[in-house]
């Protein structure tokens, strides 16, 4: 379990850089679509601070409370992972 955690840790690295990416380019645009660049970013934000927060509950759980855990975390994990498939959609990128 412990190379998941530090996997999945990389991953939101990852995409800690892809957020800034997006919230620079959600900067760059204009009226409307500013708006839904930046609504897309901040829910992009917040599904990342569930994942990471599960992500550390799953961390200080002993052996026995993961398995519960897990459950949760993956939810969240798809999420997120949906979250910026739509929103690379929408960028084109």
């Amino acid at each position: 379990m412990k190379a998941e955690i530090e996997k999945m840790e990389a991953q939101l690295e990852v995409w800690d850089a892809k957020i800034i990416n997006f919230a620079v380019r959600a900067d760059k645009a204009r009226g409307q679509a500013q708006a839904d660049l930046r609504y897309h970013v901040d829910s992009l934000k917040v599904k990342r601070a569930m994942a990471h927060a599960k992500l550390d509950e799953m961390r200080a759980a002993g052996k026995e409370k993961q398995e519960n855990l897990k459950e949760g975390l993956e939810t969240a994990w798809k999420d997120l992972e949906a979250a910026f498939k739509k929103l690379g959609k929408k960028l084109g990128s």
